[in-house]
């Protein structure tokens, strides 16, 4: 026996999914995903990579500006599906789709729920120092990401992961958890356990604005918060140069031991001076260049020790 199902998912994290659900021999009457959008330079119109990934597999797609609209929603109920699978879609399903499937609506969420509802789990969990996480089927409600878990599966958080080697780790963990998950709930044997009330935190969407360093933080902090960030948007600090103020993102640091001023350079090997211990930067990009490792980008930039880093 195979599931008619619905899958809505948008970027690469939900087109592993895709994948995996696909090879498990479930019929996928429709792949709903975001509408192509112009992007780079020559603003060229550009299908997400669910989108590409679906016209592949043979898959009807819609991309409905919004799944508000009552005629979008009377054509997923048309579909007389057993369940809809979503994956990172981006945008937010009212009850009567939640409730149209035979089976509802299942979410696949990257975090341990009720720790990071929302937008930015990912980013959220390395920035707070989080030591682990994970990737959990949840059965959806209206609510943001409340609804029970069905199937979990925790993963750890390494010193060295950014939130793109993060985000592959859960994007195939959890792409891996569907076809247990939908042969579970064919045979009607999946358990939905009510998310604890105790815990809850929110990711809340990244904002340009978080992005700058500060470094009257903790090394330790800023270390986190580099790694969170990295590639993107890319924690920042600005040097001086002749030129003026140049800004610098850092995609990898490590914190170290050292005192001073902070935001002052302690040493010619990027030990930056923090309100407790200092910043080793390790990997940078200066505006408008290609990341390197530290040792190359001293080559090209003068930071001597004393420097003072805006």
């Amino acid at each position: 026996m195979t599931l008619r199902l619905a899958f809505m998912g948008t970027p690469d994290f939900a087109a592993r999914s895709l994948a995996e659900i696909a090879a498990a021999g479930h019929e996928i009457a429709r792949v709903y995903t975001q509408p192509p959008r112009r992007r780079g330079r020559g603003q060229a119109e550009q299908k997400t990579a669910v989108h590409q990934l679906a016209e592949v597999l043979g898959i009807p797609v819609s991309t409905p500006e919004s799944f508000r609209d009552p005629d979008v929603i009377a054509g997923f109920r048309a579909l007389d599906l057993d369940v809809a699978a979503v994956v990172a879609y981006g945008q937010i399903l009212p009850r009567e789709a939640l409730d149209a499937p035979r089976l509802g609506c299942l979410n696949l969420h990257a975090s341990l729920l009720p720790r990071w509802r929302g937008a930015a789990p990912i980013q959220r969990a390395i920035m707070a120092g989080d030591e682990t996480t994970g990737v959990q089927i949840q059965q959806m409600e209206a609510g943001l990401d409340t609804g029970p878990i069905l199937l979990s599966e925790t993963v750890r958080i390494a010193e060295d992961d950014t939130a793109a080697t993060l985000h592959d780790k859960l994007r195939d963990t959890g792409a891996l958890m569907w076809p247990r998950a939908l042969s579970a709930l064919e045979r009607d044997t999946l358990e939905a356990v009510p998310q604890s009330e105790d815990g809850i935190t929110y990711a809340k969407k990244i904002s340009s604005s978080e992005a700058r360093l500060d470094w009257t933080q903790s090394a330790v902090d800023l270390a986190n918060h580099v790694r969170g960030l990295s590639p993107f948007p890319g924690a920042w600090f600005e040097m001086p140069t002749e030129k003026g103020l140049v800004r610098v993102k850092v995609l990898m640091a490590r914190a170290g031991e050292g005192g001073g001023e902070p935001g002052t350079v302690l040493d010619d090997a990027l030990l930056v001076a923090c309100s407790k211990g200092a910043l080793r930067l390790e990997r940078l990009q200066r505006e408008g260049k290609g990341a390197m490792d530290a040792a190359d980008f001293l080559r090209g930039n003068t930071l001597p020790a004393g420097t003072v880093l805006g």
